[in-house]
């Protein structure tokens, strides 16, 4: 049996480039309940109350546990059978007449029966572990996209907040002017443009208001919880080597692993459905209670009880049941086997698209990186200083700031997109990205 079920503390270090390390504990003795007043700001924090209060993950701990106590039943053999018989009218015999008759059976499968049984349940366990695992890794990723998701609206709101005061404040500007003889078509379009803004805030409230529920309910904490400040980074351009990401994803998914024994499980089965065709034996001892012999006092063994041994074997006759038990498991192991390709393609499928989404991203944030950005800056700088000279009208620093904002939001898309990405394919190939 694997060293998995002794349930100690086991320990998962996935450690991630963009944030401290972390733990993944799996342990049955953790079970405190919902924590209504976490206030988490950091990815670690709230991984660990995730893998700590998530309701899902005990779900797999108990069916681990139940999976664990089913190996040690399909490996024992059947329970022994006694059987009494009492006689209501006793059979007489030379001896004595008989009263009780105690009969003792024990029933042995044909052999590698109960060692096939117990390599299936082992089997079929350690999928569930490789299953717990994989679970764990789905829901760091979860609460990882999520994390990153609200820490990006949160960016672009205070984003949006700052150009939107910064427009409300030009408005006073604009009236003057339109009162002393200017156009009313320059403070109606920026009207217009801190109406737009305003929306798009709002917009931006909603989706947090959203992706927050969303990580709540991963984390088990109070959906009503406002969201602390996540504070998001634009992390270090990152190489990345596809070849050896792919080595790793066949060597290391612990979905992979779980059809693997599957695949075990479903071999073992078949060879349980060969045996169902070859004979049972049974062994047993067979004890009869003699009653007082009477006039027969003086025959040998007069009066003492008897016993014997016997011996038992079934008749498989019924070929068609077994015929189809064979097909059956013949079915489902080559089954087992054609969804190990299926899912290694998948995941291969998956890990490419997450590799060229984050090739994206690194590429966008190269492009919009600080430079740029200090380049828009100045921009508006500078078209605010020929607006307060009236070089330029307002429509064009309005248009100079629209950019500013444009460029800083797909910079920290960029960023968050950058950072979602990584942890996908840490979580795929369960290894940390160096």
């Amino acid at each position: 049996m694997m060293s998995s079920f002794h349930f100690q503390k086991t320990v998962l270090l996935l450690f991630l480039s963009v944030v401290t390390p972390f733990n993944v504990l799996v342990s049955q003795e953790n079970k405190s309940s919902e924590d209504l007043t976490f206030r988490g700001t950091d990815l670690t924090a709230y991984l660990e109350q995730a893998l700590k209060a998530n309701p899902g993950l005990k779900v797999f701990e108990q069916k681990l546990e139940a999976a664990r106590q089913r190996v040690p039943q399909l490996a024992a053999l059947p329970d022994p059978l006694i059987q009494v018989n009492h006689f209501v009218e006793s059979v007489q015999t030379r001896t004595g007449p008989q009263e009780n008759v105690v009969i003792l059976n024990q029933r042995f499968p044909w052999f590698g029966t109960l060692k096939n049984r117990e390599i299936s349940a082992s089997a079929e366990a350690e999928a569930l572990w490789y299953a717990y695992q994989n679970r764990q890794l789905t829901l760091m990723r979860e609460v990882s996209l999520s994390y990153y998701e609200v820490a990006y609206l949160q960016k672009a709101i205070s984003i949006t907040t700052e150009n939107l005061k910064w427009l409300k404040q030009l408005e006073p500007i604009v009236e003057t002017r339109v009162k002393a003889g200017g156009n009313l078509n320059n403070l109606l379009r920026l009207k217009v443009e801190i109406g737009k803004l305003d929306d798009r805030r709002q917009s931006y409230l909603s989706k947090k208001g959203v992706a927050y529920a969303q990580l709540s309910a991963l984390v088990n904490i109070s959906p009503q919880t406002s969201s602390p400040v996540m504070d998001l980074k634009a992390p270090e351009i990152l190489e990345i080597d596809p070849d050896g990401l792919q080595k790793k994803l066949l060597e290391e998914s612990p979905e992979l692993k779980r059809l693997h024994q599957k695949s075990i499980a479903a071999e073992a089965r078949t060879k349980l459905a060969k045996l169902q065709s070859y004979p049972d034996f049974s062994v047993g001892v067979t004890y009869v209670q003699i009653g007082d012999p009477g006039m027969n006092r003086d025959v040998a063994d007069a009066g003492q009880d008897a016993w014997g041994v016997t011996a038992a074997v079934s008749l498989p006759i019924w070929t068609g049941r077994y015929k189809a038990a064979r097909k059956e498991a013949q079915a489902n192991l080559y089954a087992s086997e054609q969804q190990i390709e299926q899912i290694r393609l998948q995941l291969l499928s998956e890990l490419e698209s997450a590799l060229a989404l984050h090739t994206n991203a690194q590429r966008q944030l190269r492009l919009y990186g600080k430079e740029l950005i200090d380049l828009a800056k100045q921009s508006v700088e500078n078209s605010l200083n020929s607006y307060e000279v009236g070089t330029i009208g307002v429509l064009e620093l309005i248009d100079s700031e629209r950019s500013l904002l444009e460029l800083q939001l797909l910079h920290w898309r960029a960023a968050a997109n950058a950072l979602q990405q990584r942890i996908r394919i840490q979580t795929l190939v369960n290894q940390p990205l160096k």
